[in-house]
């Protein structure tokens, strides 16, 4: 049964549907999905086209709108839309350290696990899609790992699209996860560069706590266990346009002083738990990897693997001399499933996905090549997360596609800019700029 609520500007709708587990199976296990519709007060009586959202991660429910900020306000003004909890996430039927032992043991979960990429939201996507839409197709906004979705919508299933916008989320069609991340380390690099020409005052900081956490067993309130290259991980906030400023602030008041001498604070703590916790999205560490998985070969741990090809991100060389601590980026590593307690009990099932081999191909070059559907994507320049030649090298890909490539914003322009950046992506596809 749905039920319908209001916001500030807008009327909200609980929907829920039932779609298998294994499209290959439509008779076999289902699974839940939840929704969130959203259309503008003012509009709740229109028959209105609809925009599906497609939020990033893996791993992440859709955004918990509060009104209609954002990009959203702009959709709503010619859009019903419908902000979808992607399988496994959010209030869809969950996947996690708790739900995941219902399925057997590590190899079955494994298994199940395998069915959570991006050809499985698609086809999760066109199962609903008649409910909603009574059959029309529909307009889709992928953000980040959303655009990779959208990506492999418009192979798998273009006939369902009206229009397609990709923002921060072209992935290459081909590459390797170790081509993935050979890529990133030196982009993450820079972006460590830039925080510190911008704040000099943390090279020094981020030195003092790496040095306290090689020297100091340190467990988080939650339990988790803070190593140093966890805590290098924090890297992950340069990728957002205001990450500079918060890693700032999170670094400033790190020590107190106490009877044993200093100590990292307990609001630090806190904070940082909060951060490097993947108790609210474990799918983004357990198939983080495998999104990029397109061939027989394994992905067998490649964030990690292709550290080891850039030493400057070792931080005991690092300290042993007088270099700066580099920190890391969105990258998956073992370490995590032994750091985390929402993360241990999935260690073995996380050895399997990387070591699993045979994935099937997410994206058809042809079908691509031969794109009618109207496309467009912001690409921004140096973005911490999505490498830009594979991105530009994918909109090449995609006939038709118009791209809108800018430094105005990071990996998060669709949030932090307001309802410029979808804006620009509908007049691209409209031919009006």
């Amino acid at each position: 049964m749905s039920v319908s609520y209001r916001q500030p500007g807008v009327v909200l709708t609980d929907r829920r549907f039932t779609v298998p587990l294994d499209h290959d199976d439509p008779a076999g296990e289902t699974i839940e999905l939840y929704a969130r519709e959203a259309v503008a007060s003012d509009k709740a009586d229109r028959d209105l086209p609809w925009l599906v959202y497609l939020q990033g991660g893996p791993g992440f429910g859709a955004n918990r709108f509060v009104g209609r900020p954002a990009w959203l306000g702009r959709a709503l003004e010619e859009y019903r839309v419908l902000l979808l909890d992607q399988r496994g996430t959010g209030a869809s039927t969950p996947a996690n350290r708790q739900t995941l032992p219902l399925r057997g043991g590590p190899a079955e979960q494994a298994d199940h696990l395998a069915l959570f990429r991006s050809d499985s939201i698609v086809r999760d996507c066109e199962a609903i899609r008649p409910q909603v839409t009574g059959g029309a197709p529909w307009t889709v906004l992928g953000q980040s790992f959303g655009g990779f979705c959208t990506v492999a919508y418009l192979s798998l299933a273009p006939e369902g699209l009206s229009t397609a916008l990709v923002t921060g989320g072209l992935p290459s069609l081909d590459a390797h996860a170790d081509d993935v991340y050979r890529a990133a380390y030196p982009r993450v690099e820079r972006k460590v560069a830039a925080h510190y020409a911008r704040y000099p005052q943390d090279v020094e900081r981020v030195r003092r706590i790496a040095e306290h956490l090689l020297t100091h067993d340190v467990v988080l309130p939650s339990g988790y266990r803070l190593t140093v290259e966890a805590f290098q991980s924090l890297g992950i906030l340069l990728g957002s346009g205001d990450g500079s400023h918060r890693l700032h602030f999170l670094l400033e008041d790190a020590f107190v002083r106490t009877p044993s001498g200093a100590e990292l604070s307990d609001a630090f703590q806190e904070q940082v738990q909060g951060l490097l916790s993947f108790a609210g999205h474990p799918l983004y560490a357990l198939v983080h990897e495998a999104i990029y998985a397109q061939d027989e070969r394994p992905t067998a741990w490649s964030a990690e693997r292709v550290r080891a090809e850039f030493p400057r991100f070792d931080a005991a060389k690092a300290l042993a001399g007088d270099e700066p601590v580099l920190l890391t980026g969105e990258t998956i590593h073992p370490w995590m499933f032994d750091c985390d307690p929402a993360l241990r009990p999935l260690r073995e099932t996380a050895e399997l996905l990387a070591a699993r081999t045979g994935w099937t191909p997410l994206y058809d070059p042809a079908r691509l090549a031969a794109n009618e559907v109207p496309a467009a994507a912001a690409v921004y320049h140096d973005d911490m997360y999505v490498e830009t030649t594979h991105a530009l090298a994918t909109a090449r890909s995609i006939r038709g596609l118009r791209t809108w490539v800018t430094d105005e914003f990071e990996h998060d322009g669709v949030r932090a800019g307001g309802p410029r950046v979808l804006d620009r992506l509908l007049a691209l596809v409209r031919d009006e700029t």
